[in-house]
This record gives structure tokens, sequence and C-alpha cells, in this order.
């Protein structure tokens, strides 16, 4: 897999953001003036904020850019989850709802958003969440009334089949996998990234797990210290991505550490991070071959790539409502954008289907982390979306 020039891919994003100006004012008549409320249910202080915050603040930024040019008029109203709390989930959609929602978001993981999406798809109202990355944001998950739920992360299969590429490309043909068991995504990223690498002839040398609030990584890691291979593998965050970053550095260990979105930014290092990778949406640190992006970032402080996901769900949703005549009903939306095919957003191009309403087939950004300082290093897109 070759990485792009960055030239070349800064012109093809200058030509997708132009594209997306241009689908955001195209509409109908209908569409003109008309005022669509979104409620927003977010974690702002707890494990989901360094995700669901830097998406909330690039939504309102793109907010106010859509309402300027005229066309779909939009609103952002939200509630504080408070960790995601589980009756406080419930209670924030239906706060949401009761002020008048058109269109509800949620948090960035489909196992904390369960209680938000419900309640929205219950009522026949789209539900949307910025950067969930499994294939059970819809009917997988949520039955036929699944319908109404998507999300614009990249689907946990496409964004482990990148990885899988990535590290193919880099000449790694054996690798340790330890897999956080905490959520559907962290296990999905893993499970994806076997079934492609070892589709590409790599090697799988060792499996370890560990748990998110189990105390257990550090058993994991050094179980995976004996395990010799070319690159590690996990999808993690939260208190575990110091821990296992950390832990098999202490062991003099450097192994490169390969990581999915879940481990982007920096908030979470130390001066000891070295040889460490993420696949992720979009630079963070003012170096995205996108203009666009990099303004945007600079402008919410993000602090990681996930802040594009909230901007482009906001393309997304009036695309959808432009091309469903300026309705704001939730099947008449879904109706839509389970027919995107390569819609450009600030993001990339997004793409579901039937079975997928999560993104696949997005372009990503490969961040390296050493120390405290973070970079881009190459991009790439998934060519195959594994089964797992």
């Amino acid at each position: 897999m070759k990485v792009k020039r960055k030239g070349a891919l800064g012109a093809l994003l200058v030509m997708v953001t132009a594209l997306v100006v241009a689908a955001t004012m195209t509409g109908s008549a209908s569409a003109a003036g008309k005022q669509v409320v979104i409620g927003w249910a977010f974690d702002s202080k707890g494990n989901m904020a360094p995700f669901d915050d830097p998406a909330l603040a690039a939504a309102q930024v793109r907010v106010k850019q859509v309402n300027a040019r005229g066309g779909v008029q939009l609103k952002i109203i939200t509630c504080d989850t408070q960790n995601n709390n589980p009756a406080k989930a419930k209670s924030c959609a239906l706060s949401l709802l009761g002020q008048g929602a058109n269109i509800i978001f949620t948090t960035c993981d489909v196992d904390l958003a369960t209680p938000v999406v419900q309640e929205a798809i219950n009522k026949g109202v789209l539900a949307i969440a910025p950067c969930i990355g499994t294939d059970q944001m819809g009917p997988k998950r949520f039955g036929s009334k699944g319908a109404l739920a998507f999300s614009f992360g990249n689907v946990a299969q496409d964004e482990g089949s990148a990885m899988a590429q990535w590290a193919w490309a880099k000449g790694w043909k054996t690798a340790g996998t330890a897999t956080n068991t905490y959520l559907v995504y962290f296990k999905n990223v893993v499970q994806a990234f076997e079934a492609r690498f070892k589709q590409l002839g790599g090697k799988i040398v060792g499996h370890e797990t560990y748990a998110t609030g189990a105390n257990n990584v550090l058993a994991a890691v050094s179980r995976l210290n004996n395990d010799t291979a070319d690159v590690y593998v996990t999808a993690t965050a939260f208190g575990e991505l110091p821990g296992f970053v950390n832990g098999v550095r202490s062991l003099g260990n450097n192994t490169p550490i390969l990581n999915s979105w879940a481990g982007d930014g920096t908030y979470w290092v130390g001066k000891g991070v070295t040889n460490y990778y993420a696949v992720t949406f979009a630079s963070a640190f003012g170096d995205d071959p996108s203009a666009a992006v990099n303004k945007l970032a600079k402008s919410v402080k993000a602090g990681t790539g996930g802040f594009v996901t909230g901007a482009a769900a906001i393309d997304g949703v009036v695309t959808a409502i432009n091309r469903a005549g300026g309705s704001t009903d939730g099947a008449a939306l879904a109706a839509q954008m389970v027919k995107f095919k390569k819609v450009p957003t600030i993001s990339g191009l997004v793409s579901f289907s039937p079975a997928l309403h999560t993104v696949f087939g997005r372009q990503y950004r490969v961040i390296k982390i050493s120390g405290t300082k973070a970079s881009v290093v190459g991009s790439v897109t998934a060519k195959v979306v594994p089964k797992i």
C-alpha cells in the first residue's frame, strides 16, 4: 500500500471541501429558512469527554457556517449525560425530545449511547452519532427501528482493516494483539485487524485480553512481552491506554505499537511514549493535508482527530434534509442516508449501506506520537471490509 503524497492529497481535499459547500447549499425551496433542532446528548467530563467534547465543538462551528449560507437553518441544544450514566442518558434524550429536537445526536460509543438511541428511534426520530465505530449503530443492535440510527464514525471492520494494510505496508509481517474487552468497538477493531492481516499474509503470534476497570492490563502486557512480533496491536482508550503503552516500554520493549482512533491524541501521553501510532480520522495537530481541517482543529482546540466527525455529521444531515425535500421526518432522512455513496463532507467521502450504517471507505490519517508530540506520517484507505 503506497502512502499518498501530501500535495496530491491536499489538492483532492480542496476539491472535496468545495463539493461539501455545494452539497450543503443545494436544496429544495421547502428546506430554505427551516430551523432544524438537533438535540445533542454528550459526556462533558467523563470517559467519553475527550471524544464527545471536540465533536460537539466542531459541530457548533459547522452549524454557524451552514446557517450563514442560507437554506437549512440549524440549532443545537445539549444535555450532559454525566459520564453516560444510563438513567441520566435516558432523561437527557427525553428532555431533548421534549424541547422539540428533530434529530438526536449521541455519544461516541454504541454501548453507552444505547439509552439515548432507543428513546429517539422509538419516537421515529433520526439518531446520529458523530463517531461511534461499530456496525451496531443500526439494525444489527436495534432491530427494524435501527433503520433510523447512523454514525459518522468509521465502522470497526473498516478501521481494523486499514490498520492491517498500513502495518503490512510497513513491512511488519508478525503481530501480537491485545484486546480490551470493555467495548464492542475495541473488540471489533482487533478482530478486523487479525482477519485482514492474515488475508495479507501476516501471522498473529500472540493474542491477549484485558478490560477497562479490571486492573489487568499490566498482566496482559507481561504475557504479550513474551511474544516476539514486528508490531503490537490494540484498540483502547481511558486509563488502559497509558497503562498499555507505558507497561510495554517499562519492560525495555520498543516494539512498535499500533492503536485505533481510540488511541489518538496527546492528552494521555508522557515523555516515555515511543514508536507509537494511531490510525484516525484527521490530524488535530495542524498538519492535516486538508487546510479546512487544520482551520477547524485550531478553532475548536481539538485534542483528537475525532473532532472532524462532528462537523462531518452536520454536513451529512444537511445533505439528507436537502435530498428529502426539506423533511425532518426520521424515516425520510434515513431513506436518504442509507443511499449515501461517497457523499462529500469535511472528513472526506462518506458511504453507508443497508448493512453498514457507520462509515466505510473513508481515508484515514496515521499519527505517530513521540513523547508529547504528534504528527501525520501517512494515510491509508481500507481496500476490504472483512467479515468478523
